[in-house]
């Protein structure tokens, strides 16, 4: 499997890898930390035969694609082992999501994943996986503490693979 992810710049990393760090140290989960998950919003989950074709569609999307900004607003669930960040869905991401969807989608033997199409999917920023029940509630009470909505810089856009979690191609955007 592949992801297609956006990152962000290096105030907003810093925030964001502080609140995975702390939940970390309070639950004694360390999925996120040992597996060198950076914060990171998926726009895009594949599976493929040829990384190569997906390669090249990131360095179209080099070309296309430029920085800009988005609010994270609120902490939320994906019961029940799942506590992230998410941000509104704006016009820069939505416009984004869907230029590389229609690239992608022209790749042969490509399947992608139905939780993330064009204006069906819930952007999140992962901020603690596996959690336990008791870990669950310990890193919300964490976000409790630390969470102020923000605004965020989309830096970077990647090519990554799965678990555990191995960068393929991070290309800088536009301004």
């Amino acid at each position: 499997m592949y992801l297609v992810s956006v990152y962000f710049d290096d105030k907003s990393n810093k925030i964001i890898s502080d609140y995975i760090n702390k939940i970390a140290q309070k639950t004694g989960n360390t999925f996120m930390t040992d597996n060198h998950v950076p914060p990171h919003l998926t726009i895009m989950s594949v599976e493929a035969r040829e990384e190569e074709k997906l390669t090249e569609v990131m360095e179209q999307l080099e070309r296309s694609l430029t920085k800009g900004q988005i609010q994270l607003v609120s902490v939320g669930v994906l019961l029940p082992y799942v506590l992230y960040v998410t941000p509104v869905l704006n016009l820069y991401l939505e416009d984004m999501v869907e230029q590389v969807h229609d690239m992608v989608k022209n790749i042969p033997e490509v399947r992608m994943s139905r939780y993330y199409q064009p204006m069906q999917w819930l952007p999140h920023i992962t901020l603690g996986k596996k959690l336990s029940k008791e870990q669950m509630q310990e890193a919300f009470a964490v976000m409790q503490e630390q969470f102020v909505p923000m605004e965020v810089t989309v830096s970077e856009i990647g090519l990554a693979k799965t678990n555990p979690h191995q960068d393929l191609v991070r290309i800088e955007l536009n301004d």
